[in-house]
């Protein structure tokens, strides 16, 4: 392919034409024929889509996904000549979880209780006397709890049983102890109080599970039966991870208070999905601090924290990201697209993408000398090999190859923010730092398809950012978390984030 243009074509007759066309055609059936392999049409597997190409089909095909497929797979009624109503048909789906009316079931308490906690009111609440160890205690009510506690050896399992009663003062009053529970919040659904059957650090547990080792509800739920004999249903699994997902998430304007002050903030999106639509997974990283956010893929998302922010900003090529000024560019990106110039069969972008490379390399072998010798100045030293890269930047912007073309027009708008590391060599290259945050969840995406609600996305990225923060800092995350939680239950305000530890 790479000897064929033009001025060759020209120098053919008719029948040698004719010969080439039919070889062209059917080269071109083949690689439209790749193209257009899908999972439904050959051996792809089916997680194989792109999260944007499954946000971009039409209405019909979206109204479908929301109601069940409207197409008949080989396991439908209809395919196996069946089409009498069933309970699965798109009129009758319901909600998941129990439905309205349906029967419910009470938890058996099948584990031996290890512990008994009484709860008695620490002063009256009327006249304000401090109670003493001598004052009788009324128990009325009471729970269980299923906790673990770390021992040397491992984990151990406590089943504790809670009692909660009044007390009566000496003024007359009575005073009644309840379990802990955190105001509602409008964005929330799921309440924080200690009512639920899960203590802290299984929480904690079951959300390590969930977001580092990117095991599903009903995985979580298999690993705690087999191994700590714990039955939790994957309702009250999904509850635990909503509920420590909001006892952490005022942690996030702590997080975006220390983003606005830092000096350099990397930043990357990848596509993500809430319910099979499409959304975007943001991530901010500073050297302290992460933060994660889903919405849009507009600047609109992460406008309140770049409001206050001053320093620079690392990202790649994304067209959102020149609104702000103070802007470095990924060279790692340019690279990748001049290689594959580099490697194209049309010589004019052959030669455009090896002359790209060889003039970035040399700058990036100056950038880490530089970063030597700090009175090497690179601007000047290679001011004769950015004129000559801008040339044929220049002289390329309205190429007939289109990835050409946009080589050079990309090079040519972002010319400032590529560059100015050339000015300051300290500064990063490349973007990777959060590339790199990102290609877990990216895997976590694949394997359980996103989250399917907002709130499911918003306690999603909330935990996120405090686990990825937390091992920035080389803090293991697990007790900090399960800390917040217990203090969230009791309707306090959550403990700050720990500080940085040192390595080692």
């Amino acid at each position: 392919m790479s000897q064929i243009d033009e001025d060759y074509i020209d120098t053919l007759s008719l029948e040698k034409l004719r010969r080439l066309s039919k070889k062209l055609l059917d080269d071109l059936k083949e690689a439209r024929d790749r193209l257009n392999q899908r999972p439904e049409n050959s051996s792809r597997p089916s997680g194989s889509f792109a999260p944007w190409e499954k946000g971009s089909k039409g209405q019909d095909e979206e109204d479908a996904d929301e109601s069940g497929s409207s197409s008949v797979s080989g396991n439908s009624p209809e395919a196996n000549g069946n089409t009498s109503p069933t309970n699965s048909t798109p009129e009758n789906k319901g909600k998941a979880g129990k439905q309205s009316g349906a029967k419910g079931y009470g938890r058996r308490v099948e584990l031996p209780v290890t512990g008994e906690e009484i709860h008695k009111p620490s002063k009256c609440s009327a006249c304000g006397d401090i109670f003493g160890e001598e004052i009788l205690f009324y128990p009325k009510t009471g729970k269980y709890e299923l906790d673990i506690e770390l021992k040397e050896m491992g984990l151990a399992v406590t089943h504790i049983k809670h009692i909660y009663g009044s007390c009566v003062c000496a003024c007359g009053h009575e005073t009644e102890s309840f379990p802990g529970r955190s105001k509602a919040e409008e964005d929330w659904k799921v309440e924080i109080t200690e009512w639920h059957l899960v203590g802290p650090t299984l929480v904690s547990l079951i959300v390590s599970l969930a977001m580092r080792m990117r095991l599903s509800r009903k995985r979580i739920q298999e690993f705690l039966n087999d191994w700590l004999e714990i039955k939790l249903s994957t309702g009250t699994i999904n509850q635990c991870i909503l509920e420590c997902g909001r006892a952490v998430s005022p942690l996030e304007d702590e997080l975006v208070a220390e983003i606005q002050q830092s000096g350099l903030l990397h930043i990357d999106e990848t596509g993500w999905q809430e319910g099979g639509k499409l959304k975007w997974l943001w991530v901010l990283r500073t050297t302290t601090a992460t933060l994660y956010m889903i919405g849009k893929r507009s600047w609109d998302v992460i406008a309140d924290v770049m409001e206050k922010f001053a320093g620079w900003l690392m990202s790649d090529g994304y067209l959102q990201y020149r609104k702000y000024g103070k802007r470095l560019r990924c060279l790692a990106h340019i690279i990748r697209k001049a290689r594959g110039l580099s490697e194209s069969y049309t010589p004019e972008a052959k030669i455009f993408g090896e002359k790209v490379l060889e003039i970035i390399n040399l700058f990036i072998t100056g950038i880490y000398q530089a970063r030597g010798d700090p009175n090497m100045d690179l601007e000047e030293k290679f001011s004769e090999k950015l004129a000559e890269l801008k040339n044929w930047s220049e002289k390329h912007r309205d190429h007939s190859h289109a990835k050409t073309k946009a080589l050079a027009r990309e090079l040519l708008n972002d010319w400032d923010a590529i560059w100015t590391v050339l000015k300051y060599p300290i500064l990063p290259i490349t973007n990777n730092l959060a590339e790199r945050l990102l290609r877990h969840w990216v895997i976590a995406r694949k394997t359980n398809l996103g989250t399917r609600t907002p709130e499911g996305s918003r306690a999603y990225v909330s935990l996120a950012s405090v686990i990825d923060t937390c091992r920035q800092r080389n803090v293991l995350p697990w007790p900090y978390i399960a800390a917040v939680l217990t203090e969230r239950r009791k309707g306090n305000p959550a403990p700050p984030m720990p500080q940085s530890q040192p390595f080692g």
